[in-house]
């Protein structure tokens, strides 16, 4: 029982710990143009924001619609002083008067307001995304993901945000199963976390994606190259038969062919060192190494011809995609010689 008098004493860390949440930066520029990393970007901003009052208001506004009156008024503040983050979308879409209103309200913030500018980037508006930085705007880039490392690093990174690991060969896997969409792969990676218990290796992906996996361009690309000719027609019906577009098979059978070339005349070098310089993940490199063995440099001049053929016949040069792509399995098989 406490005396009267005695004052509580309570450990540092227990007050650190009673402390509110710290309140969000009051401007916050999002850069780029990759649609998912942008709205998690500005949800993280949201969350941040309500962690510090949970009431906070979100307004979401596409900027181009706005005048620089309606811009004052969603910046002002309210009667009881309650919490706000205001998203302008599009950005870079903006006039001059109202990008110039943007930077004069950025600089002067009413307590509570947190003001979001997305911007996608690029030339159009630079002078007000640079007039923000220099207000000191925390920035988040946002760029759009094409490479195929930019991708299999997504993945990875979506794991270990599930809570995951993920083999080095089951990154392409899942990525040639799923496709490029990062919503898919993000969904598809925590989907594989939760049903794996964390673990995601090459034979987890073709599980759980089955059909996908096996039916893609890559999966007939792998058996030509492998001079499968009979698991290469079949790969090829498969795709056909669940409506791959013959571009993408295509473009598959070119892109394998590609990567031989670039290994074959790299000589037998270290993956981890030549990931680099040719620009391609370490497992593809050993991957491709052990391929290129059966490969001369006339056979690859021949695959290299009806590849270049079957891109142009897919894209209506000939009256029949499906038979052209057929063709030029049968050709570059032949050209590789048996297995």
């Amino acid at each position: 029982m406490w005396e009267a008098g005695h004052a509580l004493s309570v450990p540092c860390a227990s007050m650190d710990a009673m402390a509110p949440p710290p309140s969000p930066a009051p401007l916050r520029l999002v850069v780029g143009e990759e649609e998912l990393l942008v709205e998690r970007a500005v949800a993280e901003v949201v969350a941040e924001a309500r962690a510090a009052d949970p009431a906070t208001e979100v307004r979401r506004y596409r900027a181009a619609e706005l005048t620089p009156v309606d811009l004052a008024e969603s910046l002002s503040p309210s009667l009881f002083a309650e919490g706000r983050v205001v998203v302008l979308q599009n950005a870079h879409e903006v006039g001059k008067d109202l990008a110039t209103a943007i930077v004069e309200q950025a600089g002067d913030p009413a307590d509570g307001i947190v003001l979001v500018v997305v911007h996608a980037g690029g030339a159009r508006n630079k002078a007000m995304v640079d007039a923000l930085r220099k207000l000191g705007a925390p920035v988040t880039t946002c760029n759009r993901i094409t490479r195929f490392e930019e991708r299999a690093d997504f993945v990875r990174a979506e794991v270990r945000r599930a809570g995951g690991k993920i083999a080095p060969e089951a990154v392409g896997v899942l990525i040639e199963a799923v496709g490029s969409d990062l919503r898919e792969l993000a969904a598809a990676a925590g989907q594989l976390v939760a049903d794996t218990g964390g673990t995601v290796d090459e034979r987890a992906v073709r599980r759980y994606h089955r059909g996908r996996a096996e039916a893609s361009g890559f999966a007939v690309a792998d058996k030509v190259v492998a001079g499968d000719r009979a698991g290469a027609l079949e790969a090829l019906r498969w795709a056909q038969l669940l409506g791959v577009p013959s571009v993408l098979v295509a473009d598959a059978l070119a892109d394998a062919l590609r990567t031989l070339a670039k290994v074959g005349s790299a000589g037998r070098g270290d993956p981890n060192r030549l990931a680099g310089p040719l620009g391609m993940p370490p497992w593809k490199i050993r991957k491709a190494q052990q391929q290129v063995r059966y490969w001369h440099p006339e056979a690859l001049a021949e695959a290299f011809a009806a590849a270049a053929q079957v891109n142009a016949d897919v894209k209506g040069a000939a009256a029949d995609a499906d038979y052209a792509l057929e063709r030029a399995v049968l050709r570059i098989c032949a050209a590789r010689g048996p297995r």
